[in-house]
């Protein structure tokens, strides 16, 4: 197989932006006009890393581990509506971008719709997100008006950290609850 078919191979374009949150390489996916990049910008001000915004192209590499940057063509940009392109590393210089980053977790904004059920405990994961045959951890954020999202995509990258660790505050609460019933 040549380079270039095996470069493809091991290669695609997704629609999501990328940051390097707390160490962690985390995919914002979600739905059109759900507010993956104003939730990303927020992110920004807040010390953490940009590496691309609408676009990622995803590597697997040769351990089987993915890979994201922006095509070089939109590294920097970002686009928000009202404002148009933005760049990024201009606007907050060299210390907010990232080049690349292996991709840790997967967060889904999705769009809350009156009678949609989440898991509100914890109990339940939603299944992995796959890229190229490489599954990785997955988290979904009902977005409703007045949610603060960059957030709650911070506190979520801090609950993976912990079950990575092996701890989960929903086996907590219910080993609490059974020593109380006892």
């Amino acid at each position: 197989m040549t380079s270039k078919k095996l470069e493809a191979k091991n290669s695609k374009i997704i629609p999501a932006g990328l940051l390097e949150i707390n160490g962690l390489g985390v995919l914002i996916l979600g739905d059109s006009g759900v507010g993956k990049s104003e939730s990303a910008l927020e992110l920004i001000t807040r010390g953490h890393r940009f590496v691309a915004d609408d676009v990622v192209l995803v590597k697997k590499t040769r351990s089987g581990k993915l890979r994201g940057r922006a095509p070089e063509v939109a590294r920097h940009f970002m686009e928000l509506r009202g404002l148009g392109l933005i760049n990024i590393k201009e606007i907050f210089g060299k210390k907010a971008i990232s080049y690349s980053v292996p991709i840790d977790l997967a967060i889904y904004l999705k769009r809350w719709h009156r009678g949609d059920e989440f898991d509100r405990i914890g109990l339940e994961f939603p299944e992995d997100y796959e890229i190229l045959g490489v599954k990785i951890p997955q988290l979904i954020i009902p977005v409703a008006p007045g949610r603060n999202i960059a957030t709650l995509i911070e506190i979520a990258c801090r609950v993976h950290r912990l079950r990575q660790k092996g701890y989960l505050a929903s086996r907590e609460i219910v080993k609490r609850m059974e020593k109380r019933m006892k």
